[in-house]
């Protein structure tokens, strides 16, 4: 994954002053983009985006018959979007979003998409409900769960965090939970995943909705992205030592405030919630409109090919 990684470390280990079983389990993720010619290098961060669309966008069976055609695997990609990003605020940039959480799942934690949440979501209402990503991590015999929420905002200010914190409320109830379970289970995807056929069924044991949830809360991982409009990559021009440590100690600030306020409204709520591990994932654009507007364009150019 070509961007700058400038934090990439437990909550804890910032040593911010607030440290207990609660923060434990919370991880921080700080991403930025580079510069070229005094501009933000938007062409770059678009062909993540097109470089990634097809794990979240296509099935794994799709995206392995048309694997040799490049062109023809991105025209159905853009097929399979819902194009809500056209909508207005709320929704402007949401798929975008979900695009990049699951490049970055690819790239930087080695996950392998169980459920294309943008397919099913355009194939099957019944299933569009939930994460916006859904994925496996396997490290050696065992493996992990993520379910992820993709978030892109004008802001991270203190009221936008809020609807974070209730759409991720909302994403752990027990009902939402076996909901994804069954959806992982009964789609091909994890079958397709060439895994060993021991761990392939310990997993779909795991999930079965005969299991209690509490028994996969300890194997479960909530990557929270928030892709956000910055003053400061705004403003900047250079990809500068300067401006390094301004988003640098800009996301601590953020990360921590997230952190303290899901504790407050979470920790009490949530059944054994300082067993799920939280990985607050923050990445700057200069300006929301301009990549959701190019984005759109290119879908719509590719839809009518």
């Amino acid at each position: 994954m070509d961007f700058c990684i400038l934090l990439d470390c437990h909550f804890n280990d910032l040593k911010l002053g607030e440290t207990s079983a609660k923060t434990a389990q919370k991880k921080v993720l700080s991403l930025v983009n580079d510069y070229e010619d005094g501009k933000w290098r938007y062409s770059k961060f678009q062909d993540f985006i097109w470089d990634n669309i097809a794990e979240t966008s296509l099935s794994q069976r799709e995206r392995e018959s048309l694997g040799e055609k490049p062109s023809s695997l991105l025209r159905a990609a853009a097929r399979n979007l819902r194009l809500t990003d056209k909508e207005g605020d709320i929704g402007r940039g949401s798929e975008l979003a979900e695009i990049v959480l699951y490049g970055i799942m690819k790239h930087q934690f080695a996950a392998l998409p169980v459920v294309p949440k943008i397919f099913y979501k355009q194939n099957s209402q019944d299933n569009a409900k939930g994460a916006d990503s859904v994925h496996i991590v396997v490290n050696d015999d065992d493996f992990s769960i993520w379910f992820g929420e993709a978030k892109f905002y004008t802001s991270i200010e203190d009221a936008r965090l809020a609807s974070i914190i209730s759409s991720v409320e909302n994403s752990l109830q027990t009902a939402k939970l076996k909901k994804e379970n069954s959806i992982i289970t009964n789609v091909c995807d994890l079958d397709d995943l060439c895994l060993d056929p021991g761990l392939t069924q310990r997993i779909k044991n795991a999930l079965s909705n005969q299991q209690s949830i509490d028994g996969l809360k300890p194997k479960l991982n909530i990557p929270i992205l928030m892709l956000h409009e910055c003053a400061i990559t705004n403003a900047a021009t250079v990809f500068s030592d300067e401006y390094r440590a301004q988003i640098l100690e800009f996301h601590q600030q953020r990360a921590m405030s997230y952190i303290r306020k899901q504790i407050e409204q979470l920790s009490e709520k949530i059944h054994l919630y300082a067993e799920i591990k939280f990985h607050i994932i923050l990445f700057p654009v200069p300006q929301k409109a301009p990549i959701v507007d190019k984005f759109v364009s290119r879908v719509e150019f590719l839809r009518d090919e």
